[in-house]
């Protein structure tokens, strides 16, 4: 075994070790006290001050932990809330989503898939496959760009302007078939049309052959976190067959958002005194 080789192999278990020692200290945290401090930390965890110290330092500098300046003592930060929140709203999708898709295949006959944004790509964490014989295979879990897809061109949609350049700062408008839009002035057009029309389209433009067409997913604030689709082969179902589904799929991404505590009714005022 050569030097390099060893070197990598002692250093794995290390560096095992800090991770799981870093999340046993985290877990400290779910008995919910005040703050705690170093030499508290460190006989709970059975291990030195001078260690703890050091992670504590890391977690602080991630926002994982933060330092009550007052006390001395430590307590979980907002980072730690957010990811929180984060769990909770895809617990809460996937109770939400379930049934729904599997009405919406019902309905459809098709291949039914809820997606949500990360970054730059959506990531689809719920899905339901076509009884029919050809029909797609994307699982769930599967990673795919925000440009090209019917969900994405959703979720970029419906996101504040902002957020919604920076996205697209970011994204690499790769043109994946000749039909992938890859302009922005004409990506920023497509997404003005989702929003006045409530749905999105993707035929050709991820793969040629597949056509898929998405509604959104609001939470009981009105937010779009998800999108809703069903995906086909051209060979099986033409553009305008697909077309005539996308009343059946606002329809179900509304059913979604009302188990989620979304309603319409009560989102009109609202928005309308944003707007006043």
């Amino acid at each position: 075994m050569t030097a390099g080789r060893a070197g990598q192999d002692s250093a794995t278990p290390g560096g095992l070790s800090t991770v799981r020692n870093a999340a046993r200290l985290l877990k400290v945290f779910r008995s919910r006290e005040a703050d705690l401090g170093v030499t508290e930390l460190a006989r709970r965890l059975g291990l030195g001050k001078s260690t703890v110290h050091r992670m504590l330092t890391t977690l602080v500098a991630e926002g994982l932990i933060e330092q009550d300046p007052r006390t001395g003592g430590y307590r979980l930060g907002i980072v730690m809330f957010e990811l929180g929140e984060a769990v909770r709203v895809h617990l809460d999708l996937h109770a939400a989503v379930g049934q729904v898709l599997g009405e919406l295949r019902a309905q459809t006959g098709e291949s039914s898939q809820v997606g949500v944004l990360d970054g730059h790509e959506v990531v689809y964490v719920d899905r339901l496959e076509s009884a029919h014989s050809l029909r797609l295979f994307t699982e769930t879990g599967r990673r795919v760009p925000v440009h090209c897809t019917s969900s994405g061109k959703v979720l970029l949609a419906y996101l504040p302007e902002a957020r919604r350049h920076a996205v697209l700062r970011a994204a690499p408008l790769t043109a994946l078939t000749p039909h992938t839009i890859t302009d922005p002035e004409q990506l920023a057009a497509e997404l003005a049309r989702v929003r006045r029309r409530g749905w999105a389209e993707a035929i050709n433009e991820r793969e040629i052959g597949l056509a898929s067409i998405a509604a959104p997913v609001r939470d009981i604030n009105g937010e779009v976190i998800a999108a809703i689709s069903i995906g086909v082969p051209l060979a099986r179902c033409t553009v305008m067959s697909l077309r005539r589904l996308a009343p059946t799929i606002m329809e179900a991404a509304e059913a979604a958002s009302r188990r989620l505590g979304w309603s319409p009714e009560l989102s009109l005022p609202m928005r309308a005194r944003k707007e006043g």
